[in-house]
């Protein structure tokens, strides 16, 4: 196998590969999927609401790129492997994928956790993400015979997270599973890496913020680079880390998180 990265002029990160993006329909998602189209990937967008995501892809395609879309619950375990396979049907192949798609729960202490609350996150933001690469890694072991994996994470994962405790606990054991799986697959030429984003203008932060009121500037305040991330800041740590450009990277959880956890 050739593992000299390509570095050709004029070539995007991910050109020539197809990539499967869960939660696209917003955020970090939505910003990946317009990064990697314009990197050269060929995109199939997965997210439970179908009106986000057809606006991702038509954006994406006015833009010049390829896209399409799937609607998948990450809580269905039949729907998360339809996802993938469409992804074969559609292209031919899979060589990456970036597993974003998560759920919130309210903020609070642990006692205070609904266990339906529990329960969900539990099913989108664990098994969800064990469900996908399961499927993520046949397809690419069928079709592309090597390829790349990244999960998104967060770094309420790597420390106590008590305003956030079942969401932290889920998270953690992504980062588990992301590095068990670098060790698993790691010999077939499947990489697997995580990003752990710190405090990010997303839909889900907003929310936090309605709960939480000041907790945006609570977060910058401990901030060493004094702001919070764009969502594309944190699909550009996604774009690279399932790029060629990363080909020595695997079982890493990459903080991006403006230094707020040193």
């Amino acid at each position: 196998m050739n593992t000299t990265p390509n570095t050709s002029a004029g070539l995007g990160l991910l050109a020539g590969k197809v990539a499967f993006i869960t939660g696209a329909g917003r955020g970090i998602g939505a910003a990946a999927a317009r990064l990697f189209a314009q990197e050269g990937a060929r995109l199939l967008l997965a997210a439970r609401t179908e009106a986000q995501l057809k606006a991702v892809t038509e954006e994406v395609r006015a833009a010049g790129g390829t896209a399409d879309h799937v609607v998948c619950d990450l809580a269905d375990p039949a729907g998360v492997r339809a996802a993938v396979e469409r992804a074969v049907d559609l292209y031919g192949r899979l060589d990456v994928a970036f597993n974003n798609g998560a759920a919130f729960v309210p903020p609070g202490p642990m006692d205070q956790v609904a266990q339906d609350d529990f329960d969900h996150v539990y099913a989108v933001n664990l098994r969800g993400p064990w469900l996908v690469m399961v499927a993520e890694v046949a397809a690419i072991r069928a079709t592309a015979g090597t390829g790349a994996i990244v999960n998104n994470s967060s770094v309420g994962s790597l420390g106590a997270n008590p305003e956030l405790p079942a969401y932290g606990a889920m998270k953690r054991a992504v980062n588990s599973l992301t590095e068990s799986a670098a060790v698993t697959y790691g010999p077939e030429g499947i990489r697997v890496n995580a990003v752990a984003p710190g405090g990010t203008l997303t839909e889900m932060i907003r929310t936090w913020e309605q709960d939480s009121p000041g907790l945006v500037e609570r977060l910058k305040a401990h901030t060493p680079l004094g702001r919070s991330a764009d969502p594309g800041e944190i699909a550009q740590a996604a774009a690279w880390l399932l790029s060629d450009r990363a080909s020595f990277v695997t079982g890493a959880v990459l903080r991006v998180d403006g230094g707020a956890r040193l």
